[in-house]
């Protein structure tokens, strides 16, 4: 798509609205401009305008490869219709209720130039035209007053330099009352308003003028920085690195952060905890989670009597003598423990034979008339699971029937009212279980059910805040078997073997033979590394019978720079993806969409139904809208302005490749990732392999990572909770 640079300006009046999307965030429209006699298209990211209305607009000129010139308007000034006609037009066109084509040419007819006006202020007057009586006078006036207010709500963030985007999310929020919410907190915005945050809402209350030191910033900026800590997986924060953080980040005086901050605690806005002297403050959803994560663990553990307390090991050397399985000492532990106790975690790397000790709980527990549940946190670890054993499994998201709503962005069907029907309920990966999804998972476990968590405690923890795994296990608490002797799959692989190398921080035996499921390609120059991996995936690897689509996983362990996720993407989309005159795309920001394209769901959309770190391929791309096939059943329709929620999947980080397993794993190792290159990021990606892993870099990348089994420190107190020390 070829773009211009400098902004133009468009002015003119609105024909008709091609498309609107219902939630106001993108629009199609004819617009007939000042002076000419032919309409053009023009698209905008905002609710859309109406018909008859002038407008001021800047933006580019874009050449579309199917639906050709169209206007991509960056701003948008809408002003009321102008003249008898553009008033008539407006009126007919469906956007008032209770203005039908043939009331609104009555309606003019007999208020001419005046009836917007007659409309606004003199409602009462309206019932002067034929057909109009008193409810359907204040239908028309309501109905038109709310448009303007919508109208307003635009044209004052334009006036404050804010995308005019957001109009439709604020005016539903906050109605009538918009404008006034803006004014005296603008920094409400950056709370309840997706899409808006710190910055933005500061660029606003700058320009009204706001006192920088006023309480409404800095309780504002304590917010903005605790989100920051969770993104970087941190549930608390010392108080003191609190305050550091935002006194500098805002630069205002020491002693107003802290005021500010004794205020929030005092109001239950911010909670805090101390231990060993150091007070640590959280936010209040996040201290809500990891309290009541610890007591439902503590409450089911109680509640959950023994199921087979008479002899657990006579029913596991049945299972062993009708199956033919015979388990080593630590796996019957297990499948023992679990008969014996309400919360069990099961632990163990690859090769370990974890699925081996499920599907050992699995029939052993169904013999018994139990109803048991499999989910994981993923929709690929739960495919996954579902392999594994022969049995349905889920998303944590599905099991919970996750639907949207309030409440740290999340809703779900199942939860204390009503709970999960299940006996016994087993997660898998629960290393990519974060505080929160913890959370609404245990309020959904109806007393006395089971719960079996398995994972493997060496891989990267969740992205999201807390490190719920390593807490339980850090506790002591709750019931738990390590499985620790390694059963090889096949005498010839070297994936089990190199990965518990690697965890024992042991450099992996690599080699350079095009027979080896390891492979080790030295090289110093990080663009040959980059063009390298697209040679293998665009020939090499297709020459040896591998779909790179769906079996080959570029990862990377950082998101930019050369050999990063963006660069790599790129690269391999222009090569695997190529632009072509029969080929759809669309520009998003910074990034190209293609028809084809393999892409990945970087945000949870409960009323989409689908989740961060789902992949799919898109099926259908035009300029209103992104088709999405994700999985066999489910597609999914995105509308323009909801691209952010997607990214290219041709390459992820190792952090995102987690719960999942690929034929085929390729990773960069070169000097600019150093500041990610830890032996957890190695272990986990080698462990996403199931055939073959390949590693392109410097062995001094390598012998770094292997090296540093430094993992960064997570601020979370749900181990100390588990144990009662706070």
């Amino acid at each position: 798509m070829e773009v211009q640079d400098e902004l133009e300006a468009l002015t003119g009046v609105v024909d008709n609205i091609i498309f609107a999307s219902p939630e106001g965030s993108f629009c199609v429209f004819r617009l007939l401009p000042e002076g000419q006699k032919s309409t053009v298209t023009v698209t905008v990211q905002m609710a859309a305008p109406l018909q008859g209305q002038q407008l001021d607009l800047k933006g580019r000129w874009v050449e579309h490869p199917r639906f050709g010139t169209q206007f991509n308007a960056m701003h948008m000034i809408v002003s009321a219709p102008t003249g008898v006609e553009g008033i008539r037009r407006f009126l007919a066109s469906g956007t008032i209720e209770g203005v039908s084509k043939a009331m609104a040419a009555r309606i003019v007819d007999k208020f001419g130039g005046m009836a917007l006006e007659i409309i606004e202020k003199q409602p009462h007057r309206l019932r002067e035209v034929r057909g109009i009586g008193k409810k359907t006078a204040e239908k028309i006036h309501a109905s038109y007053q709310e448009k303007a207010e919508l109208r307003q709500v635009m044209v004052w963030l334009e006036q404050h330099n804010v995308s005019g985007i957001f109009a439709g999310k604020i005016y539903e929020r906050y109605g009538s009352f918009s404008v006034e919410v803006m004014e005296q907190n603008p920094y409400r915005l950056a709370t309840e308003i997706e899409g808006i945050g710190f910055s933005t809402a500061d660029a606003i209350a700058a320009s009204l003028g706001l006192d920088p030191c006023d309480a409404f910033r800095v309780s504002a900026a304590l917010s903005y920085q605790l989100q920051r800590i969770a993104v970087n997986g941190h549930c608390c924060v010392p108080e003191n690195q609190l305050v550091d953080d935002v006194e500098k980040g805002i630069m205002v005086p020491r002693d107003v952060v802290w005021e500010v901050l004794k205020q929030d605690l005092a109001t239950g806005r911010l909670d805090q905890e101390s231990v060993g002297g150091t007070i640590l403050v959280y936010p209040e959803y996040l201290y809500r989670a990891e309290a009541e994560t610890a007591e439902s663990l503590l409450y089911l553990q109680e509640k959950a009597a023994p199921i087979a307390a008479s002899n657990p090991g006579r029913l596991v050397h049945r299972w062993e003598k009708k199956t033919g399985v015979v388990l080593a000492e630590q796996q019957r532990q297990a499948v023992e423990a679990v008969l014996e106790h309400g919360v069990f975690v099961l632990t163990g790397g690859p090769g370990t034979g974890k699925t081996t000790v499920v599907r050992a709980m699995l029939d052993i527990l169904e013999k018994l008339g139990l109803q048991i549940l499999l989910g994981a946190p993923t929709g690929r670890a739960a495919k996954r699971l579902s392999e594994a054993t022969g049995r349905g499994a889920r998303t944590v998201h599905r099991l919970l029937e996750a639907s949207g709503g309030d409440g740290e962005g999340s809703g779900f069907g199942r939860n204390q009212d009503e709970p999960l029907e299940a006996d016994v309920v087993i997660l898998d990966e629960m290393s990519m279980m974060d505080i929160v999804l913890m959370r609404h998972f245990l309020e959904a476990v109806p007393v006395g059910c089971r719960v079996i968590l398995v994972g493997d405690a060496d891989q990267l923890p969740a992205v999201g805040p807390g490190s719920v795994l390593k807490d339980i296990l850090r506790s002591g608490v709750v019931p738990q078997v390590s499985l620790t002797e390694v059963f090889r799959q096949r005498d010839d692989s070297t994936i089990v073997m190199n990965a518990h190398a690697i965890n024992a921080g042991r450099l992996p035996q690599c080699s350079l033979d095009d027979g080896s499921d390891f492979i080790f390609i030295e090289q110093q120059s990080p663009e040959w590394v980059e063009q390298h991996i697209v040679t293998l995936c665009r020939k090499i690897l297709p020459a040896r019978d591998y779909d790179v689509l769906e079996d080959v996983q570029v990862l990377s362990p950082m998101h930019r720079g050369v050999c990063g996720v963006e660069r790599l993407n790129q690269l391999l989309q222009d090569s695997l993806n190529p632009a072509g005159e029969d080929v759809p795309e669309l520009a998003h920001g910074s990034r190209v969409f293609r028809l084809g394209d393999k892409v990945m769901q970087n945000k949870n959309n409960y009323e989409k139904g689908v989740f961060n770190g789902d992949i799919g391929y898109i099926t259908l791309l035009d300029t209103v809208h992104v088709r999405v096939q994700f999985g066999d059943e489910m597609e999914v329709e995105y509308e323009t302005a909801e691209l952010n929620q997607l990214q290219l999947a041709y390459c992820m980080t190792v952090h995102k490749s987690q719960g999942s397993e690929y034929p085929v794993v390729i990773l960069p190792l070169v000097p600019g990732h150093h500041v990610m290159l830890q032996r957890t990021l190695l272990y986990t990606a080698v462990t996403r392999a199931k055939k073959l892993v390949i590693l392109l870099g410097t062995k001094a990348a390598l012998n770094t990572a292997v090296a540093n089994d430094r993992t960064k420190k997570r601020y979370t107190l749900l181990a100390e909770r588990l144990g009662r020390k706070l």
